[in-house]
């Protein structure tokens, strides 16, 4: 199914410098015969160097080309799939926005904290859709890819259990920000079904958020919100002293779920709104949602093994290199 490709085709921009390296020799040879010619009656010169041939130089030179040639092809690494290895998925391109903001270790959830909630759903929702491809972005104040789309589960199940405030020093729910970095996770060459699940407690007043995400639906990327935590609010624990965060007046601090923001979002992008009390309801809701698009195939080459031909290029590299080492430009004289 795949032809030869190369894993690093950016190395045979160095065959680029064959051209100059031709430029040059041409050079050279016209300034040595110009040289010789200023030294004297140019009969005289030719005889003192009847030893010399030029064309075991232009050989030679084309020796150190050619190797050179070579070793740039094998450092591209060409190489073709083995057969067998390849397996065709029919799915969508799901990118996961996760707040890890430090309101997300409020506990108004029934696994825990909000955060634990949300990975548990996110593994579970992993789970239940193995021919998706799934990207992570994790935001608070700033956000940023954490894992690329990729049919790698197991990679996106190790990520995600890294995912803590911790990660990000600038704290704040910046929606709108997030959004904007999910975006580009998504490939323009390929006609799949592209959904973003932001996943929060949306305590934020980021009204830019509404606008992107319209902006995002009309650029075929439908926004899926997962609300998570309670109307009546629950503490937020600092992550140093282990105690719910207070005032300057030492009253609790509570962080609510901002539903109305996170409906507004999900409605301007075409998407739906869920409030997460029940991973399996969620993650069924969404798997309604999808049930309706069209799944493009896609080649998982996640489980591809590769047959290279490195060696074949780099071995004759080798021996031109070493032909050349032996190979004298000297004329073989007759008695």
């Amino acid at each position: 199914m795949f032809d030869t490709q190369f894993q690093y085709p950016q190395a045979l921009w160095l065959l680029t410098a064959v051209p100059l390296f031709i430029l040059l020799f041409l050079f050279y040879l016209s300034w040595r015969r110009k040289a010789a010619a200023r030294l004297g009656d140019l009969q005289l010169i030719k005889g003192l160097q009847k030893g010399h041939s030029v064309f075991k130089t232009v050989a030679k030179f084309g020796l150190l080309v050619l190797s050179f040639s070579a070793g740039c092809i094998a450092l591209a690494n060409p190489r073709k799939a083995a057969p067998g290895g390849d397996e065709v998925r029919k799915g969508v391109d799901v990118a996961i926005v996760l707040d890890v903001s430090n309101s997300m270790l409020a506990s108004d959830n029934v696994t825990g904290n909000r955060l634990n909630g949300a990975k548990a759903f996110i593994t579970h929702l992993v789970n239940t859709m193995p021919e998706n491809r799934f990207a992570l972005v994790l935001f608070a104040g700033q956000a940023y890819v954490q894992m690329p789309l990729t049919y790698d589960h197991s990679a996106t199940r190790l990520f995600l259990a890294a995912a803590s405030p911790t990660i990000i020093t600038a704290q704040g729910t910046g929606i709108n920000e997030a959004l904007k970095k999910a975006e580009p996770v998504f490939s323009t060459t390929l006609d799949r079904y592209k959904a973003i699940i932001l996943i929060t407690d949306g305590e934020t007043h980021d009204e830019g958020a509404v606008e992107t995400a319209a902006g995002m639906a009309s650029g075929g990327m439908m926004v899926h919100t997962v609300g998570i935590g309670s109307a009546d609010g629950a503490a937020i624990i600092d992550t140093v002293t282990k105690e719910s965060k207070k005032d300057p007046a030492g009253n609790v601090i509570l962080s609510k779920l901002n539903e109305p923001l996170l409906q507004q979002i999900a409605t301007a992008a075409k998407g739906i709104y869920i409030n997460l009390k029940n991973s399996g309801a969620a993650v069924n809701s969404l798997a309604t949602e999808f049930s309706t698009v069209e799944k493009k195939a896609l080649v998982d080459v996640s489980l591809l093994n590769y047959q290279t031909f490195y060696f074949w290029l780099a071995a004759p590299m080798l021996l031109l290199l070493l032909l050349e080492t032996f190979f004298g430009d000297r004329k073989k004289i007759k008695a």
